[in-house]
């Protein structure tokens, strides 16, 4: 197994101490404050934000940023929603619905992410195959993207994908076939469903899958508790 990045959990910690309080720089055309929010919601109501948990019945939600079991090994979100803009939590919604008829059902380890999580994020591991660049900003940030698995809905347990979430190697590349036959099915299910309901993927993250249309949604640089008046 080739390791594309990996970075030791001393020099992670040791980061994280260093970025707190540092300025987020990003060149995104616009990382909106709360009322400017407010005021692109009320011009396109399409923007809205939608908590998934509320829309979508059975979704499980395991926000790793909210704890320490993440590559990072500290908290980066506190009191997090799952959210979502309008049209893609509908196509999520779809998805989960195709995956019920089948015996499966949607597991979430992220959906809206900060930019400052980004930021921090990128700091930790600066490759553009694994990490958004803060810069342009990322459809986390916007609200258009998801990270997810499957569970079988007889047991609750997750499918075997071959990896874990935010697995830095080419094994979770979509295109990394040398993996058990059974793991390969499992990630087949996964995409192709995701993709009917209007979702891509990264090449490199199988979690990954983000809305088809990012153009005219703003970065968000918000705590959870500040976005709790637009779902």
């Amino acid at each position: 197994m080739k390791l594309t990045c990996f970075v030791s959990i001393a020099f992670q910690l040791i980061a994280i101490g260093l970025c707190r309080g540092q300025h987020c720089k990003t060149d995104a055309k616009s990382v909106v404050t709360s009322a400017e929010m407010r005021a692109s919601i009320q011009a396109d109501p399409a923007k809205k934000l939608v908590a998934l948990q509320q829309l979508i019945p059975g979704l499980v939600v395991d926000m790793r940023y909210a704890t320490i079991n993440n590559f990072t090994h500290t908290v980066l979100y506190h009191h997090p929603v799952a959210l979502l803009r309008t049209a893609p939590a509908n196509g999520l919604r779809l998805v989960q619905e195709d995956l019920r008829k089948k015996g499966y059902a949607l597991k979430l380890f992220d959906a809206f992410r900060p930019l400052s999580a980004t930021c921090t994020i990128w700091r930790l591991v600066p490759d553009r195959h694994y990490a958004a660049n803060p810069r342009k900003g990322s459809n986390h940030n916007r609200c258009l993207a998801v990270d997810v698995t499957l569970i079988d809905l007889r047991t609750g347990r997750e499918l075997d994908m071959g990896t874990a979430f935010d697995n830095f190697t080419d094994s979770a590349h979509h295109d990394f076939y040398t993996l058990p036959a059974q793991v390969l099915t499992n990630r087949r299910l996964l995409k192709q469903t995701m993709r009917k309901y209007g979702f891509g993927m990264v090449p490199t993250e199988w979690w990954h899958y983000q809305w088809h249309n990012d153009r005219d949604y703003e970065v968000i640089d918000l705590d959870f508790d500040e976005l709790k008046y637009f779902y």
